[in-house]
């Protein structure tokens, strides 16, 4: 509420002082001694209507910005998907005729559900499509969405990204540093190695935490297929529904 706050206050002095309506004030704000806090106040009080129309000019002209990075990304991965694809762990064809990008929590339930629904797809599809995990940890709302995609980007380093993938999602309820270590000796992963890129895996998911702000992602699961974005948990119809319409 405060950022909203803050926003429409800056709204506001924007319109006061570079719209040509502000001289319609000027005596309202002029006729008192008052700060400029209580000159806003004022004209908020006096003419809701403007700071509504305003905020409404604002919110459109975000919603414009926002559409157009993402217009503009899709026809970037369309013409090169391996500017957003490299380092990321990936399953099924290797000729990138369809890419999947997922935006995924470990620690979110809807995630862990569409993740078994994305790998079956991704089986059935295995040579037509390609699918690349990105990491989008909500961490705010998820403490162990941060560590736990540590974890996975060390396992990622000795070859078991996607099995270290299934036993964080199969196992959501045991998320915390002794079960990272369980599942890693479970498959057999160096331990030193394994702690020391943990350590350096903050890198991998802050790239993929910028590019999911260009897309302005507000939840997960999050997919990207051709040149759609399916927001949320969908099923396998669905799925298969999007193929056929971007295959066409």
């Amino acid at each position: 509420m405060f950022k909203f706050i803050t926003k429409v206050l800056v709204v506001c002095l924007i319109f006061l002082f570079s719209q040509p309506i502000a001289p319609v004030f000027s005596q309202e704000i002029t006729s008192d001694n008052l700060s400029l806090e209580e000159q806003v106040l004022r004209i908020i009080r006096n003419n809701p209507e403007v700071i509504i129309e305003s905020v409404q000019e604002y919110q459109e002209k975000q919603q414009y910005e926002i559409q157009q990075k993402r217009i503009s990304f899709l026809q970037q991965l369309k013409n090169n998907p391996t500017l957003f694809t490299q380092n990321s762990p990936s399953l099924g064809s290797e000729d990138l005729d369809v890419v999947l990008i997922e935006f995924s929590d470990f620690q979110c339930p809807y995630c862990s559900q569409f993740s078994g629904i994305l790998e079956e797809f991704v089986e059935k599809h295995q040579d037509e499509v390609t699918l690349f995990y990105k990491h989008f940890p909500l961490s705010s709302i998820h403490p162990e969405a941060i560590p736990a995609a540590e974890a996975a980007i060390a396992a990622q380093q000795q070859g078991k990204f996607w099995e270290y993938h299934d036993g964080l999602f199969e196992n959501q309820d045991k998320l915390g540093e002794k079960f990272y270590l369980e599942l890693a000796k479970t498959l057999n992963l160096d331990e030193e190695r394994f702690n020391y890129d943990r350590q350096q895996a903050q890198k991998l998911i802050i790239q993929d935490l910028k590019l999911g702000e260009i897309l302005n992602i507000q939840g997960t699961p999050l997919l990207i297929m051709g040149d759609r974005l399916i927001p949320g948990l969908v099923d396998l119809a669905k799925l298969e529904e999007i193929l056929e319409e971007i295959k066409k």
